[in-house]
């Protein structure tokens, strides 16, 4: 396995490259032709976050892949091109998002005996149209100078008035916000969920604003003593070689994994995920590529390069994630959360958050 400062290196080598890839694409409108050796993939997720995994199974099975990074517009862009699209496999992180997307109809059944045994049933679809690849706990993350440890147990706390003037957060209507409150709104209630974003919104030390890193950087500053945040962000701020303020940021703050407490319903989790389009012309390449990622091989990059949580039970985490502690998940499918989503924006709306 690489080490830190080899896979920071080996992700500048590889980011180049592949803006150059990403800007040949844009340009010319569309992939053109695949051979059967090759996939063609649109991912939402960051060229570093993606590129590892393609190169290591070029290298392993001399498949080679063709990529359009779209942060935004993935599902117009399928729209507009429909059957005529040249994509293959769609990668893309948060419920909404593959929820979305699988509305469209767009998504093949992939019925693989691998990908239901190495990813559990809560997280795939029932239908077999989309799979988790990864996980990543929304979790708090609390000064260490200014929070005792046991001061924060439940997301519910957050909500308590002992906080008030003391909690950073990004806008509410982030899907990875969204999907938090719309986990409360399936175990609560949206009455009750109402409630408790309200009581989080009078808790806020300033508007929401930034990205999750944003908040550990807050908190550094100390704008305020509690944030909101994915796991992999701490890893991504903590090794980080290029921008090293944001190691001092991560110094700064301590994970707290929430509702743990016996009886308790467990840490809320998301997934990321991918699916392979009805229209693709490599289908069998493509869900051979999936199982590959569902694999040892495949979870363990996932793990040490993106610090995200194997989705497969028989894939240890990375070293680096297995040193913040262990922590018991949500059973919460993730269908569900994708199912109260639309309440979860009536409620961020109404509450300001």
């Amino acid at each position: 396995m690489m080490t830190r400062i080899a896979m920071t290196h080996y992700r500048k080598a590889t980011k180049q490259a592949l803006i150059m890839l990403i800007a040949m694409v844009s340009f010319t409108g569309s992939f053109g032709s695949a051979e059967a050796t090759e996939i063609n993939i649109y991912s939402s997720r960051s060229p570093e976050l993606v590129q590892p995994m393609l190169d290591a199974y070029t290298a392993e099975t001399g498949v080679t892949f063709n990529i359009l990074y779209l942060a935004k517009g993935m599902a117009q862009r399928l729209v507009s091109e429909g059957e005529a699209s040249p994509a293959d496999v769609i990668m893309t992180v948060d419920i909404a998002r593959l929820s979305e997307l699988d509305h469209m109809g767009i998504f093949a059944a992939v019925d693989s005996p691998i990908l239901r045994s190495n990813i559990p049933a809560k997280w795939r679809d029932d239908d077999h149209h989309w799979f988790g690849l990864t996980t990543r706990a929304r979790v708090a993350v609390v000064s260490i100078d200014r929070v005792q440890s046991d001061e924060l147990m439940r997301l519910e706390d957050l909500a308590d008035p002992r906080w008030q003037g003391r909690i950073c957060t990004r806008a509410g209507s982030h899907p990875y916000n969204r999907a938090l409150l719309a986990s409360l709104v399936a175990h609560l209630g949206e009455d009750a969920a109402t409630e408790w974003a309200q009581g989080l919104v009078a808790n806020m030390a300033r508007k929401p604003q930034g990205n999750d890193r944003a908040q550990a950087s807050a908190i550094f500053a100390g704008r305020c003593d509690v944030a909101l945040m994915n796991t992999y962000y701490y890893g991504l701020m903590k090794h980080n070689l290029e921008k090293t303020e944001q190691q001092d940021w991560a110094k700064a703050v301590r994970i707290v994994f929430l509702n743990q407490g016996d009886g308790d319903r467990g840490q809320h989790v998301n997934i990321t995920g991918a699916g392979i389009l009805d229209s693709s012309q490599n289908y069998d390449a493509s869900v051979q590529f999936l199982e590959w990622l569902s694999g040892p091989k495949g979870q363990s990059i996932y793990s040490s390069i993106n610090y995200e949580y194997p989705v497969n039970p028989r894939v240890m985490p990375d070293e680096e994630i297995a040193s913040w502690g262990s922590f018991r998940a949500d059973d919460l499918p993730v269908s569900d959360i994708a199912d109260h989503a639309d309440t979860a924006q009536r409620i961020i709306n109404k509450t300001g958050w």
